[in-house]
């Protein structure tokens, strides 16, 4: 299979989860099965706009019919053009392309027991996760986040479908209750945690299981959204190979400018998670903003993702 093949889809129907999210069934034009997809895993969409295509990665996940493929889209404000295209300019029986599913936040199958902690849209991967999980007869709990019942997509789907095994925290209503990462010392030996939701639940999660004692495999995590770069400046790059010399905005990723200027850098998750877009690094220092790359490797500045590390000044690459 090519690298950047695609899948001609139609959208066979669009559900309102909640005021802010929706949910679309997509089926195979040509009616024949979609390829099959393991628990956590993602697609791209490439969304036809004006003169340009949007490239926008959604968890997967199945709770209808067979042979289709699920997304939940959130409406985020402000959108930048994927989620208010979803919302505003597709219809039912519209087509598009899409990759092949991808799975760079799997289960871990050396986990005795598995605990999903969820904010928001951050519940999407984890509905393909139980659902494997619960073919196989494995141990699991949910712990979702959202600011009411009404916003809480899927509830119902979920109480029903795995009674006793979720937890939910509403922020808001009559008895308020938040999640917090003191769950984190009610696990057994064995447990292996996942997060998906917000970077500071990410990042407030991540270190209290580190001071818990979590072995760093027993963690899991996935970003939404690339993380929030502080501060960031425009840096200069130069290609060792051929001697150009590149500018990166404060407001593009070293990704983009290689691309637009017909470097072809694989990528695919867009968020620093999956080490796909790795460069190497000739000369310079590096704000790593990954999750991917070891500490080890981020200190010897040899190497960065160009999805969403930044260079210090001007950095020569590999390239």
């Amino acid at each position: 299979m090519q690298r950047n093949a695609t899948i001609d889809v139609r959208i066979k129907s669009i559900i309102k989860e909640t005021e802010t999210i929706k949910r679309f069934t997509l089926q195979a034009v040509n009616r024949t099965e979609l390829p099959p997809f393991s628990g956590g895993s993602h697609i791209t969409t490439y969304l036809p706009k004006s003169s340009e295509t949007l490239e926008r990665s959604y968890s997967v996940f199945n709770l209808s019919e067979p042979d289709s493929i699920e997304i939940a889209v959130r409406l985020a404000e402000p959108s930048t053009g994927g989620s208010e295209y979803w919302h505003h300019h597709v219809s039912e029986g519209d087509a598009l392309k899409i990759s092949y599913p991808k799975n760079h936040f799997p289960l871990s199958f050396q986990a005795k027991h598995h605990v999903f902690y969820a904010a928001g849209i951050g519940i999407t991967p984890f509905l393909s996760m139980m659902a494997e999980l619960s073919e196989k007869n494995q141990s699991f709990e949910l712990h979702y986040a959202a600011k009411s019942k009404e916003q809480c997509a899927f509830y119902d789907y979920l109480n029903q479908t795995y009674r006793g095994r979720c937890h939910f925290y509403f922020s808001q209503g009559e008895m308020p209750e938040r999640l917090t990462a003191n769950n984190l010392k009610d696990h057994r030996i064995g447990t292996h945690v996942y997060y998906c939701g917000p970077e500071k639940m990410i990042q407030e999660f991540t270190s209290a299981a580190k001071s818990y004692g979590y072995p760093e495999f027993n963690v899991h995590y996935e970003r939404f959204a690339p993380p929030e770069k502080k501060d960031a400046v425009l840096f200069g790059i130069t290609l060792k190979q051929s001697g150009k010399q590149l500018e990166v905005p404060e407001e593009s990723s070293l990704l983009d400018v290689l691309r637009q200027n017909g470097i072809d850098i694989p990528y695919s998750c867009r968020v620093g998670g999956c080490g796909t877009c790795e460069v190497k690094v000739a000369e310079g220092e590096i704000d790593h903003y990954d999750s991917f790359l070891t500490d080890e490797q981020r200190d010897s500045n040899r190497t960065m993702l160009s999805c969403v590390s930044r260079g210090k000044g001007n950095v020569v690459l590999d390239l």
